[in-house]
């Protein structure tokens, strides 16, 4: 097919190397769900061959001072503005996400991480005394390997590979294979960057080959994934046969939790909005709204417009408030949980089964919302990676916290009320690692990770950078320091 890109590269030592492995996987475009690239089905001997890499180039790399690393991942962004406008034109496709939510948004994502692990590393003491006199130093903790999911493609790249050659680590990446070319275009910034060879590698591939070669290697000293709970758990078992570190951020059932005084008008349109942005994929998504009974059918109201004004189009349109799902895989799955709910006896308020008119080629859903769910239907438990809202009623606070806390998972959650030390005192209740309070901005520099289920990982901020480091005490008579 003429009109396919083929790419058949990975990127290892510093270099574009052919794949060991002549397989190729199909890259989709959402919008009309016909093939539009093709890159390397890479294997496990190509995953070593990275890790080889990976292990050669650490100890030059940590050794050298930390102003140098600044320096290099400081002209890695650089070389990234280059590639943006033709990464915004990727992640329409390969994604699906709107041209406007891809150069808003994702593409800026990497400027983000960077800048902020760049300006934040200083603060992070990397040797100190302990008040009895030993000397502690913090290093890199080796070769990392990065299994990252495609939602946010760049985004988790970022936020994984920054931070970690950073502060030394090297690192092997295996980018999803459902969205690999805007993983593609980052490579390029870092090669043209000019890392030494073998720092950062990347091999493309599926995750039952790739991923779990990469997790089980003996050489690998610690794994950042991303992705499902079904996938961490098989990472986690994976990288258990070489008791290696395993970092894990994965999915979430997250509440908003509306208080008696929350101001409806205002947290309703904000909450329901975080739950379509990016067509409601994302870990972190609102998917399930608490209200008291008393102020209900309000919100049930203020959310099905919400709903309805959300413009579904394709990713070109800048109208457009939302695309298409990524995939025919994506699309079943929310479907199956549509019937679900209605075969469950939720009550559909807006939307639900079927693509809208007019776009049935891709992989589009209809925003909906569901009222009168009880929090032990399954679309009240599983996470369903869509534009589909469950709105639970509650009697007393107690109950409503209890609701909210009431799920395998704990990656986010969020609180509204017009007293802020209300919010608040619910906000500590909560068991997740986020909680947002009357709104949904929250600070690049803070922690994003789970509770229970929704796995261990912190990233972002002071902690995303620690991550990467391991403790060492230096006992006996060490030199005297500067500390």
């Amino acid at each position: 097919m003429a009109d396919v890109a083929i790419h058949d590269d990975q990127y290892i030592n510093g270099q574009w190397v052919k794949s060991t492995g002549s397989g190729r996987v199909d890259v989709i475009d959402s919008n009309t769900a016909k093939v539009f690239a093709r890159v390397p089905e890479g294997t496990a001997e190509d995953v070593q061959h990275a890790v080889a890499a990976a292990r050669a180039a650490f100890p030059d790399w940590a050794a050298r001072p930390m102003a140098e690393r600044k320096a290099a991942m400081q002209l890695i962004l650089e070389k990234w503005q280059a590639k943006k406008a033709k990464c915004v034109d990727m992640l329409q496709r390969e994604l699906g996400c709107t041209v406007n939510f891809a150069k808003k948004v994702q593409v800026n994502l990497m400027d983000m991480h960077f800048a902020t692990s760049i300006g934040l590393i200083d603060n992070i003491a990397l040797e100190e005394r302990t008040p009895m006199g030993g000397l502690v130093v913090k290093e890199p903790v080796g070769v990392v390997g990065c299994i990252t999911p495609w939602n946010y493609p760049l985004n988790q790249i970022a936020a994984k590979i920054c931070p970690a050659m950073l502060v030394g680590c090297t690192v092997v990446v295996k980018p999803s294979e459902v969205t690999p070319l805007s993983a593609y275009l980052l490579a390029e910034a870092i090669h043209e960057a000019g890392l030494p060879p073998g720092v950062f590698n990347m091999v493309h591939g599926v995750g039952t080959t790739c991923g779990e070669a990469l997790a089980g290697h003996p050489e690998v000293d610690l794994i950042s994934f991303t992705g499902s709970t079904r996938a961490g758990r098989r990472i986690s078992e994976v990288a258990a046969q070489t008791l290696k570190a395993v970092r894990t951020e994965l999915g979430g059932k997250s509440a908003a939790l509306m208080l008696e005084d929350a101001n409806l008008e205002e947290l309703v349109p904000a909450f329901v909005g975080q739950l379509m942005s990016n067509s409601g994929q994302s870990c972190n998504a609102l998917s399930r709204m608490l209200v008291p009974r008393s102020s209900y059918d309000k919100a049930v109201g203020l959310a099905k417009q919400v709903a309805e004004a959300t413009v579904v189009g394709r990713s070109g349109d800048s109208k457009a408030s939302i695309g298409p799902l990524v995939s025919q895989t994506q699309w079943d799955r929310v479907q199956a949980y549509l019937a679900k709910g209605v075969e469950e006896g939720a009550r559909l308020v807006t939307g639900g089964p079927g693509k809208p008119q007019g776009l049935e080629d891709g992989y589009y859903v209809k925003p909906t919302v569901f009222a009168d769910v009880n929090n032990k239907m399954t679309i009240a438990q599983e996470e369903i990676f869509g534009p589909v809202l469950s709105i639970i009623p509650y009697g007393t606070e107690e109950e409503g916290i209890a609701i909210a806390n009431d799920t395998i998972y704990g990656l986010n959650n969020a609180v509204g009320s017009t007293n802020p030390e209300r919010a608040l005192a619910v906000a500590r209740r909560l068991r997740s690692g986020t909680v947002m309070i009357n709104g949904t901005n929250g600070p690049p520099d803070a922690p994003f990770g789970g509770y229970k289920q929704s796995g261990n990982a912190r990233e972002w901020g002071r902690a995303g950078i620690e991550e990467f480091l391991v403790t060492k005490h230096l006992s006996g008579k060490p030199p005297k320091s500067k500390l």
